[in-house]
């Protein structure tokens, strides 16, 4: 497992994150299994959210429940989790009381004193940077959250928190996969005419975070973007799958590692955070940390996946 230090923190982490969002509905047993393939595979790393699991807490409770971590255990984790959603409406709430109330419901369904890093889940239309800055500096001086960051930010939202923030934003959560990944293709077809792909619709996220030290974790990893499902060995994508098949073959890996290490050989130096809840996908998935596609290949797998490389 490939690992870095995280820009802004002091954290080594790995390149692909065990995400957490559908584990309500499993036993304590499959819970532990799945983080243990996870923790075998070199992946410490663990993404939650207060809404996951339908009830506020539902899976970041499943976790701590299933695991019942000692405080050496804890140490070696590192534990993300989100705020700012919330169900009813559905609304979002980036409010001082909103945040902090959050991260204490966060803090005893996890069973842990403090959080590595929080997460401001979706962009709040109404936000008010100062009531996010107090927030994050009461949390912080109190020792509940080490690092902060955002999900779901264009570089104009970031920006228009950092105007107040005193923490440092270390990571943007955003949605790449192969087929899924304008924040990366867009700057390919830039100045070309006539073509959907040139035109940049999150003001050029990938780039900012990359001037900015702050790290992309590129959720659905694996999806098709818009509710189409997964591509991998969907007849919706033949030549990708062909590709993704022959690589796969060739490298001796899943072809789940293929499509890890299309982004993880980006040089932005981003996390892959996976959803699956099968231990052997995400052992599949992990295979893909350090695989270094080269650049023909890379290339090759962006073409089949119906990107446009002048």
């Amino acid at each position: 497992m490939r690992t870095f230090t995280l820009p802004g923190t002091t954290l080594t982490v790995p390149n692909v994150v065990l995400g957490l969002m559908r584990i309500a509905d499993k036993t304590d047993e499959q819970i532990r299994e799945l983080v243990a393939a996870a923790r075998d595979a070199g992946i410490t790393f663990l993404d939650h959210a207060d809404i996951y699991g339908g009830e506020p807490h539902t899976c970041e409770r499943r976790f701590a429940g299933a695991l019942n971590l000692s405080a050496s255990e804890r140490e070696q984790l590192i534990i993300q989790t989100k705020c700012g959603i919330v169900a009813d409406g559905p609304y979002f709430d980036f409010s001082y009381q909103h945040i902090i109330d959050s991260v204490h419901g966060s803090l005893q369904a996890l069973g842990t004193d403090y959080l590595d890093i929080l997460l401001l889940h979706r962009p709040d239309a109404l936000v008010e940077p100062e009531e996010v800055a107090r927030a994050f500096d009461e949390l912080h001086a109190g020792g509940k959250v080490r690092s902060f960051g955002v999900s779901n930010h264009t570089p104009g939202q970031i920006e228009l928190l950092r105007k107040s923030l005193n923490q440092p934003l270390v990571v943007n959560q955003l949605q790449l996969s192969l087929t899924h990944a304008p924040m990366i293709t867009q700057g390919l077809s830039a100045n070309r005419e006539g073509q959907d792909q040139s035109i940049m619709r999150d003001g050029g996220a990938l780039d900012y975070c990359r001037l900015n030290d702050i790290t992309v974790q590129a959720w659905s990893p694996f999806q098709s973007g818009g509710g189409r499902g997964v591509f991998l060995g969907s007849p919706d994508y033949p030549e990708l799958n062909e590709v993704i098949d022959r690589l796969a073959a060739e490298y001796g890996v899943d072809p789940m590692a293929i499509a890890t290490a299309w982004i993880t050989r980006h040089p932005a130096q981003m996390q892959v955070v996976l959803g699956t809840t099968n231990p052997g996908r995400v052992r599949a998935a992990a295979q893909g940390s350090a695989l270094a596609l080269t650049r023909p290949q890379w290339y090759e797998l962006a073409r089949a996946a119906g990107h446009h490389v002048p």
